[in-house]
Order: structure tokens, then C-alpha cells, then sequence
């Protein structure tokens, strides 16, 4: 009897996805989606991983850039995880963004690939210049949940769990996770496509104490360091991702995590 072929996973997005906080560019980056293959390689011995995405991308970027390539990688597995970028726009359409989404959803669930995706926190709890943003959050949030109804995706619902507003589970420029947030990610969409051993417990309080309170001088100093960057870009009209390409764009073998 033959052998059944390696599942290959694919993974679509941004910052996020290529892992940004879990690790860094010249120690080199985990990340949800990393994380997530080494779950899925305990199950799935074999299984070829490629990891499309790239920081700073709009969700419409994702699309034009990733879909074609992730479709002739002809995914079993696929996750899309686009649109805080978009968030944080002037111009930010939910609907525009979700229409991107939606596209990707249909694409490769059409090509027969198994697709999860999740929804997002509310920003303005982690950043609180951020604030004005939590109506966007709940917009968006609310279209990516009748999306993935509609196509059958997985949704990792981690909005709907305070745990996911944890200081501890963010990195220093509280837009993308640390290294423990990233392990959540990945438990939670293990969890939302039904994984051996995965299980609900990624949506409990973290244990022992929270984070210290943030003060004035605190937040000042984040200001400087991550703020007044982002803001930089915006001006010159860059992103953290010009000129950056995919970190894994071919499918490739995956180590059980250490």
C-alpha cells in the first residue's frame, strides 16, 4: 500500500504570522505559525510547512501577494490571519478588508484546503492611544466571524476571551505577541481545528501575578521607542515590510518543537 502523502501547511499573513516577538531577526523567528506546524508535526509525522507572510502587509496585500503562491503550494492546511494593519489606517474600510479576507477564505477552501483564521483583540486595552480603535476591532471582528461561517473555516474566537489583553502575553510594542502569546495563538487555533491534545485551557487567566502597573514615565519611553518609529513610516509612506520577502516561502520539513 502506498504511503499517505506529508500534510503541508500553509501559512498566509502578516507580522504575526512571520512571528515578529517570538524571537528576532538575527536569532531568527518562531511564531504562532511555527508553533502551530510543530504541534501539527506530533500528529502528522512528515507533515511540509511554508510560511508566506510578511510585517507590515494589508490584508488586500495579502491577497495579491500570498494567495497565488499558497495555491500552488496546493495547501491541506492553510491559516489567513490579516487586518490589524488595516485597522490602523486612516482610510480602514471592515468591509473592504473583510471582502479580502472572504476572497482568501473562498479560494483555498475551494482548492480543498482546511483553513482557520483568527479574530483580534481589542487593541485599546494593551495601547491606550488606541482607544478610538476598539470600534474597528468590533467591526472587523464581527465580519470575519460570518466569513469563516460561510466558508467553513476554523475560527480561533480569541477576542471573546479577556485572557488575550494579558500584558504578559504581548511584547514590548504591545502590537505583536511575545513569545508566550505566540504559543496562545497557536494553541487556539489547534484547539479551533480540533487537534489531539488541544483543548480550551488557552482561554483561562493567566496564573500568578499580572503585569506591574504602567506609568507616566513608562509610557513615554514606549512612545519614543515604537510609537514615534511607526509613525515615521507612515509619514515617508513605508512600512516595517518594504522590501522584505517570505521567511519560508517553500514547503519544507518541520522538527518537533525541543
Amino acid at each position: 500500500m502506498a504511503e499517505a502523502s506529508p500534510l503541508r501547511y500553509v501559512a498566509l499573513g502578516d507580522s504575526q504570522t512571520e512571528g515578529l516577538g517570538d524571537g528576532d531577526d538575527t536569532t531568527g523567528l518562531r511564531g504562532c505559525a511555527d508553533r502551530l506546524a510543530e504541534r501539527l508535526v506530533l500528529h502528522h509525522p512528515g507533515v511540509l510547512y511554508a510560511n508566506l507572510a510578511v510585517r507590515g502587509r494589508l490584508a488586500g496585500q495579502v491577497r495579491e501577494g500570498q494567495l497565488a503562491p499558497a495555491l500552488a503550494l496546493c495547501p491541506d492546511l492553510a491559516t489567513v490571519v490579516a487586518g490589524v494593519n488595516d485597522l490602523l489606517r486612516p482610510r480602514f474600510d471592515p468591509d473592504e478588508t473583510a471582502a479580502h479576507l472572504e476572497a482568501m477564505f473562498a479560494a483555498l477552501t475551494g482548492a480543498g484546503a482546511r483553513v482557520a483564521t483568527v479574530t483580534f483583540p481589542d487593541i485599546g486595552r494593551l495601547v491606550p492611544l488606541a482607544r478610538p480603535l476598539g470600534s474597528r476591532v468590533t467591526a472587523l471582528n464581527a465580519r470575519i466571524r460570518l466569513a469563516a461561517d460561510r466558508h467553513g473555516v476554523a475560527l480561533a474566537d480569541t477576542a471573546r476571551h479577556p485572557v488575550v489583553t494579558d500584558p504578559r502575553l504581548w511584547s514590548e510594542d504591545r502590537l505583536h505577541a511575545s513569545p508566550r502569546g505566540h504559543a496562545l495563538i497557536a494553541a487556539s487555533v489547534a484547539h479551533a481545528l480540533g487537534l489531539p491534545g488541544a483543548d480550551d485551557s488557552w482561554t483561562r487567566p493567566l496564573p500568578g501575578p499580572g503585569a506591574a502597573p504602567r506609568t507616566v514615565a513608562g509610557e513615554l519611553r514606549w512612545a519614543n521607542a515604537f510609537l514615534s518609529p511607526w509613525l515615521a513610516r507612515r509619514v515617508r509612506g513605508r512600512s516595517s515590510g518594504t522590501d522584505r520577502t517570505a521567511k519560508r516561502p517553500a514547503l519544507l520539513p518541520v522538527s518537533p518543537a525541543a
